[in-house]
């Protein structure tokens, strides 16, 4: 399973990125995530200037095998969101560390990104469900 060792992860398979000390973060869903889904059907973009609180559902990903909530691994406001997903969610399955963001957040709490899970912490939470 890739699991970049440059980006940090939340215990609900969504993937943060984070330039240097930028308080802005790019957000999508795991490898793992995407491959427990199946082909991904629909993405429910959410709206940029929407406020969020780490652990609230702001989109919904459904695929051939289910529905599942996308939750924010930290507080603020989307920034900005990738609209290609309205015509090619299947980009959540061929490069969901790439193409397949979801959205940006400007972080209001910075701090929340420190709480995140590194790679050997997210690989571990998944390799017993493998």
């Amino acid at each position: 399973m890739n699991v970049p060792p440059e980006l940090r992860y939340s215990s609900d398979h969504e993937w943060i990125r984070r330039d240097g000390d930028s308080t802005t973060v790019s957000i999508g869903i795991t490898e793992y995530a995407q491959d427990s889904l199946g082909d991904v059907v629909f993405v429910e973009i959410p709206d940029a200037g929407t406020a969020v609180a780490a652990g609230d559902s702001f989109s919904e990903v459904e695929s051939t095998k289910s529905v599942s909530d996308i939750y924010a691994p930290v507080s603020g406001t989307i920034a900005a969101v990738n609209d290609q997903l309205e015509d090619r969610p299947e980009l959540l399955n061929s490069d969901p560390y790439g193409e397949g963001w979801i959205c940006t957040i400007e972080m209001s709490s910075p701090d929340e990104f420190g709480a995140l899970l590194d790679a050997d912490a997210y690989r571990a939470l998944t390799e017993g469900d493998e």
